[in-house]
């Protein structure tokens, strides 16, 4: 059992999950079989498409530097002096390969499934996010762009984008929620600290959502100079590909450890889904191993209530956001609802197309977590001993997983 570890709610959410996961082991063979899945190296066409998930849908003046970007990225993967280099800066600045660790005493306090920690934590800049502005700042001078724009919710895909900018002597802009500012100031520090503008958004609900369209904004204005470092497998294509691709690595080094460690695959891997980036990372090159069941855990924040949760298989609908054609937590007269997670960045109504096909597809299952849930087992992970009982799933189906404690 692999669960990537990240800063800050990532990694609490993340502990959640160790609370049910002494039931786990027997459990797993009682999961729905997951329908047959070809190599999904075919995902997505070349509309962008992810069965009937993704595509573009962007104004006229963005056509011409998406269809730019996607010609720079797929010139890119081919080219093996930009691999040469984006290799060796995982290696040697953002600090790859990440460990694999075997959390030993957790194991053995909840007796069931033996539990590993993809360690993204340890990366420069303290996520997985640098993995992905790495490859995209890099993109970014191959075109010939002096500027990069961002948002970030949690701050952590803001001080991962200052500080590649800042490496490759560029300006850097990045937008944040007036919310996140206030819950997240040690991350604003650090971005001005790189030499980055920080913008504070007091539209909306002043978190993700309103960042993203911000930076959209600035990306329209200032199109000519300027790439925008989009932190999640979200927007229109070739975004959520791209970011798959530069963030694929996670699971392609578990993978690797894995077997090394264990001469096995995995029974389940389990991670957060904000957007969705660390968890597609993780999943994507499991994916043909029917054998190995993932599960992505959603914020489910105060109650299931539209407004007060941000978990879009519990309560979304497919509609279009920020460019691409996804699940989308909506009004019923179809506007973007307010979401709400403790989680700075992972209150976003959206999320990443691939997500919403692989549920479709049933190959992954995803759960929510609550606000209270996630900090209870925040506080219970971070003691020894552990304070609470062991937890039970109580229930799983098609339409994703409830876990309760006793």
């Amino acid at each position: 059992m692999i669960l990537p570890c990240n800063e800050s709610m990532n990694r609490w959410i993340n502990d959640s999950i160790l609370r049910f996961l002494s039931a786990a082991g027997p459990y797993l063979s009682n999961m729905n079989r997951a329908s047959e899945v070809s190599r999904t190296e075919s995902w997505p066409d070349a509309r962008g498409r992810y069965g009937e998930f993704g595509g573009r849908f962007v104004p006229e003046t963005l056509m011409h530097p998406i269809e730019q970007l996607t010609e720079a990225f797929e010139a890119a993967r081919r080219d093996p002096k930009f691999q040469a280099e984006l290799d060796h800066l995982l290696r040697h600045f953002a600090g790859r390969p990440t460990p694999l660790f075997h959390a030993r005493r957790l194991t053995e306090h909840l007796g069931g499934a033996q539990i590993y920690l993809k360690r993204e934590d340890l990366l420069h800049t303290g996520a997985h996010k640098i993995n992905n502005c790495l490859g995209q700042g890099l993109l970014a001078r191959r075109l010939g762009k002096t500027r990069l724009v961002a948002e970030t919710g949690a701050g952590q895909h803001g001080v991962a984008t200052a500080t590649v900018a800042a490496f490759l002597g560029m300006d850097c802009t990045v937008y944040m929620g007036e919310e996140d500012m206030a819950r997240q100031a040690p991350n604003v520090f650090r971005m001005r600290l790189l030499g980055a503008e920080v913008v504070g958004v007091a539209s909306g609900s002043k978190t993700l959502k309103d960042a993203i369209n911000e930076a959209m904004r600035d990306w329209v204005t200032n199109v000519t100079n300027t790439h925008y470092l989009l932190g999640s497998v979200l927007g229109p294509h070739p975004y959520p590909l791209m970011v798959r691709e530069f963030q694929r690595i996670i699971g392609q080094e578990a993978r690797e450890q894995i077997l090394t460690r264990t001469r096995r695959l995995p029974n389940l891997l389990v991670a957060c889904v904000g957007g969705g980036s660390n968890s597609i990372g993780l999943f994507y090159d499991f994916i043909p191993d029917r054998e190995v069941k993932m599960v992505g855990v959603e914020a489910g924040g105060r109650s299931l209530t539209l407004g007060e949760h941000a978990a879009r298989f519990a309560g979304g609908k497919p509609g279009v956001l920020h460019g691409t054609y996804t699940y989308v937590l909506q009004t019923p007269d179809g506007l973007i609802a307010n979401t709400h997670s403790v989680s700075a960045g992972l209150d976003y109504p959206a999320v990443g197309p691939e997500h919403s096909a692989l549920y479709r597809q049933g190959r992954v299952k995803y759960c929510h977590v609550s606000d209270a849930e996630a900090l209870e087992a925040a506080r219970d992970s971070s003691s020894w001993p552990i304070q609470n009982p062991k937890s039970q799933i109580q229930n799983l189906d098609d339409d994703g997983c409830r876990y309760i404690s006793n």
